[in-house]
């Protein structure tokens, strides 16, 4: 087999999982649809389980953050870093439940919310309404839109217009700067 053919072999393999996981997903098909998900996210909260309002805000000093979070998500969360494509076990995440921030626990995305995007970070197609304030970022010189916590103002991902219908987006998530709530109170 030559390089040639390796490649393309390599590049159709991973079109197809992308696609894959678009199609295979059980994914809302209109807006109203999406607004539902939006509103009914608490009835996948374990039960018991308190979060903090995203109108509750969290300000820390640089010392603070360095206490509360590991170096790997201080950097992610605090200096706007990114963790490596495919290192994430969330990204394999299939149990209903709520991701939420790593700084200050306040729930952002739910497991309904989330799809296979093929890029190797955890995405979703949409969001808890209210819960991420939105920034341009030139890092890569061409204009990003850049999210951040409502409530810690810590740093999560980028937002960009190639997700899955109906919304269009895809909210690509730093898995490090999330933690996963299982709707059934298991083990995180």
């Amino acid at each position: 087999m030559t390089r040639r053919e390796s490649l393309k072999i390599f590049l159709a393999a991973g079109i197809w999982s992308a696609l894959k996981g678009r199609v295979n997903a059980a994914q809302p098909s209109s807006m109203k649809d999406i607004e539902n998900l939006q509103k009914n996210w608490k009835a996948l909260l374990a039960e018991g389980t308190k979060l903090p309002s995203p109108s509750e805000p969290l300000k820390l000093s640089k010392e603070e953050w360095r206490q509360r979070l590991n170096p790997t998500q201080f950097n992610i969360l605090r200096e706007e870093g990114t963790e490596p494509p495919g290192t994430s076990p969330l990204n394999n995440e299939k149990r209903p439940g709520i991701f939420v921030c790593i700084g200050c626990n306040l729930a952002l995305f739910t497991s309904d919310m989330k799809y296979e995007s093929g890029t190797g970070w955890p995405s979703f197609f949409t969001t808890i309404p209210g819960v991420f304030a939105n920034k341009t970022d030139y890092k890569l010189i061409l204009p990003r839109s850049e999210y951040h916590c409502i409530r810690c103002g810590g740093h999560h991902g980028h937002v960009f217009d190639d997700g899955p219908p109906p919304t269009g987006k895809r909210w690509w998530n730093n898995g490090i700067a999330l933690r996963f709530i299982p709707r059934d109170g298991g083990k995180s």
